[in-house]
């Protein structure tokens, strides 16, 4: 039997982006609710953070907002959600999202996204963070990422075993097998941080 998860999903607010994106959100959260997971992300109702939600709530499955008060002030908050956590300011929302977490899923986004990923990728590095994070590379959106991030490595800022914090796949369907198969990240990973 599949273990059940706590799935943090890192996405994006923006309504000008492509529909295709927005579809891969709400079909991502369909999934997770289908598989009997909670999905938990940034607490908003428009664009892919909105999607995602109603994906998972027209399953019938538990879907937790972490969201600063500033957010829900700006009427950006999700109100159809099991549950909104109100935060102070987004380093106490990043922390709160990771301390939940049993898995990450990155969908395509913007800054905000990609400051959420990269902290998340520099705590398992650390050793702090050790699931799954699973990178839905969409229509290759991510390319330009995972070329820099090798070109980190060949300049040896960051070892070879450290490609390995993430895995990425091309197609939504692929993203809950993937958490199910991604090997336990290293309980010793702080000695090779630096290496």
């Amino acid at each position: 039997m599949t273990e059940k998860r706590r799935i943090l999903v890192f996405c994006a607010s923006s309504t000008a982006c492509e529909p295709h994106f927005h579809a891969a959100a709400e079909t991502l959260g369909r999934s997770i609710a289908e598989a009997g997971h909670t999905l938990v992300y940034g607490g908003g109702a428009k664009g892919s953070m909105g999607a995602v939600a109603d994906g998972a709530l027209a399953e019938g499955g538990e879907v937790v907002g972490i969201i600063p008060r500033f957010m829900r002030e700006l009427e950006w908050a999700h109100h159809g959600i099991s549950e909104l956590q109100l935060v102070d300011d987004m380093q106490t929302r990043k922390r709160l999202m990771l301390e939940t977490a049993d898995a990450i899923v990155t969908l395509p986004g913007g800054s905000g996204t990609f400051e959420e990923l990269f902290d998340a990728v520099t705590s398992k590095r650390l050793g702090i963070f050790t699931h799954p994070i699973v990178i839905l590379n969409q229509n290759g959106f991510y390319e330009p990422l995972f070329e820099l991030m090798r070109s980190s490595v060949s300049e040896r800022f960051m070892n070879e075993q450290h490609l390995d914090i993430w895995h990425s796949v091309s197609h939504v369907e692929e993203v809950l097998p993937a958490i199910e198969a991604v090997e336990p990240w290293p309980d010793n990973a702080v000695e090779f941080a630096t290496r």
